[in-house]
């Protein structure tokens, strides 16, 4: 996987995705893949699952990109490894700052994301990945990128949550006390990455731009009663659907986005419109 193809396109964008391996994270990488971009994965997963998936992409869309196991809080890690991209790559085009720490719900979900409960070391650690790390793989990639004779972007994934109150009552809809809620550090990561973006789209000026995508929730085998709760919630009538993401994600990464800085583009089924 070290080995770079003779044939390789330099003109083809390298665009780095963190938490690469997450849900949507991968998601990404195959619809960049499959539409001529080069995905490069960087996650804390165990390095085997990210050659295993990397090596399938490859071999599927005829590409030779790479993936990194690596920690986004541990800053002489990401200078590390964002030095070896360049020496591999030539150049970075764009960084997807999609990594963060999200809560799945479940039946037998506990109640200690209720704020009385939510312990330091967990707010600390959910604030020092979807927060701190965006900042630091900005410092380093965003470097890079500023570098490039047309420049590129920072596409920062944050929520519907970044731009309005959770509803907690969805959560627990039949508990009188709402045991279940999404933890306070969700919504303050997810607000962050919007203030990240703005401070960004104004500071490699004309070099880098800098956009964020606020995300709404995706359908992924859910409660039944907690989807009948958030669908009332959405103009639309549904979570999204992982495709859903596709399109905006190609066009924020093509040069068709080209004037395209500082925006704030909710993608949420209208749930921010109300």
């Amino acid at each position: 996987m070290e080995n770079i193809s003779k044939n390789f396109n330099k003109k083809k964008k390298i665009i780095i995705i963190t938490g690469g391996m997450g849900f949507l994270g991968k998601e990404y990488a195959v619809t960049l893949a499959q539409n001529g971009f080069l995905p490069i994965i960087l996650d804390i997963k165990r390095k085997n699952e990210i050659d295993k998936f990397v090596k399938s992409i490859n071999k599927k869309y005829q590409i030779n990109t790479s993936g990194f196991q690596v920690d986004i809080t541990n800053e002489k890690k990401v200078s590390s490894v964002s030095k070896k991209i360049l020496k591999k790559y030539k150049k970075i085009d764009t960084l997807i700052n999609n990594a963060a720490n999200n809560p799945v719900f479940k039946k037998k979900f506990k109640d200690s994301n209720r704020l009385e409960k939510f312990e330091l070391k967990k707010w600390n650690l959910d604030l020092n990945v979807g927060l701190t790390g965006a900042f630091i793989c900005s410092k380093y990639f965003g470097d890079i990128i500023s570098k490039n004779k047309n420049g590129g972007s920072i596409i920062n994934i944050s929520s519907d949550l970044g731009l309005l109150s959770p509803d907690h009552r969805i959560y627990n809809k039949n508990s009188k006390y709402f045991k279940k809620v999404k933890p306070i550090s969700y919504s303050v990561v997810k607000s962050g990455m919007i203030g990240l973006s703005r401070y960004l789209a104004t500071y490699w000026l004309g070099k880098v731009r800098s956009n964020v995508l606020c995300l709404g929730g995706v359908k992924d085998n859910q409660d039944k009663n907690f989807l009948s709760s958030i669908n009332k919630l959405i103009p639309l009538g549904r979570m999204a659907n992982k495709e859903d993401y596709q399109g905006i994600i190609k066009y924020l990464c093509s040069d068709e986005s080209s004037y395209l800085n500082g925006a704030i583009i909710p993608l949420d089924g209208g749930r921010s419109s109300w």
